[in-house]
């Protein structure tokens, strides 16, 4: 127990420490888009590369891709209905809130937690390789025609060719697959600068906190609290029944799994709603309260299953 608890102080200091340059204003207006662009251009790329090329081909590829992709799946197809049946919303922000729904921060929270809940960072590998190599495509070409009316088959693949987040993936899942035994002289310096990924993103994060009201527009709460209470609540749920009762895995299978799923939001969500101009305050507040209400979810899950 003290060793998960570990992992969510790790997190929560960087992300206060974060909050903090921001409220001082230390690094001056520029900081929040030179860091993102950091951090989506250099960092990212880097320690997505180390830890799939270092990852066990038998994890990235094992029965916990399909069970993530089934809770996922589920979890967006539930938001996507109530928001655009139900509510009329339009196409970009149901696409935005059902990402915010449905896809977890298994990169800068879910690999610093994987290390200390489960005792491995490998773990978010499978979800990793799904969320960049299906979603963001899907997603991607969905939010370009829904913003600029247009879009092509050429064009969407272009686009995910040229994402240096699915470069990193794609080269270090290549290197897994084959067997490739990276030598130091490759290795030591993109692990370098792949361990500068983790705190920068989080530090970036709690910048971006800071002057911002959670649940302020009027309008949107109920898509925020709907999101929210999918992603902390029915996902971990439906991932659980799924690795139990479909895939019969083992109980630290179910686990992982679980755990996986209970993640917060992705900040690329929100760095997708940025990019785009829609639904900016869903994924923000989204990425805000599942941060901190997946504290308690997590520990009840590694109380229970673990």
């Amino acid at each position: 127990m003290l060793e998960s608890l570990t992992g969510f102080v790790v997190v929560g200091v960087a992300i206060v420490v974060g909050w903090i340059i921001g409220r001082i204003d230390l690094l001056g207006e520029h900081a929040r888009p030179v860091l993102a662009r950091l951090t989506f251009f250099v960092l990212s790329p880097f320690l997505l590369f180390v830890v799939l090329s270092q990852a066990d081909v038998r994890t990235l590829f094992s029965a916990l891709l399909p069970v993530s992709a089934i809770a996922a799946a589920v979890i967006i197809g539930s938001y996507a209905l109530t928001a655009r049946l139900a509510w009329k919303r339009p196409v970009g922000e149901t696409v935005i809130g059902a990402l915010s729904a449905g896809q977890v921060n298994s990169n800068n929270i879910g690999i610093p937690l994987s290390l200390y809940l489960l005792g491995s960072a490998a773990y978010p590998a499978p979800v990793i390789l799904l969320q960049l190599l299906v979603f963001a495509p899907i997603a991607m070409a969905v939010l370009d025609a829904a913003t600029s009316g247009r879009s092509s088959p050429s064009r969407t693949i272009l686009r995910t060719l040229s994402n240096p987040i699915v470069i990193g993936s794609a080269l270090g899942t290549l290197v897994s697959v084959s067997g490739i035994d990276l030598p130091p002289v490759v290795l030591q310096p993109a692990m370098l600068i792949a361990n500068a990924c983790v705190p920068v993103m989080l530090i970036s994060y709690g910048i971006s906190l800071h002057g911002q009201r959670v649940l302020g527009a009027s309008g949107r709460r109920r898509d925020v609290i709907l999101a929210t209470m999918l992603k902390l609540f029915l996902m971990p749920l439906v991932a659980w029944a799924c690795a139990l009762f479909l895939f019969h895995l083992s109980a630290h299978d179910v686990l992982v799994v679980t755990v996986l799923a209970a993640l917060p939001t992705a900040q690329n969500v929100f760095n997708y709603s940025q990019r785009y101009g829609v639904g900016e305050v869903i994924s923000r507040d989204t990425v805000f309260l599942t941060t901190i209400g997946c504290v308690p979810v997590l520990i009840a899950i590694t109380l229970l299953l673990g």
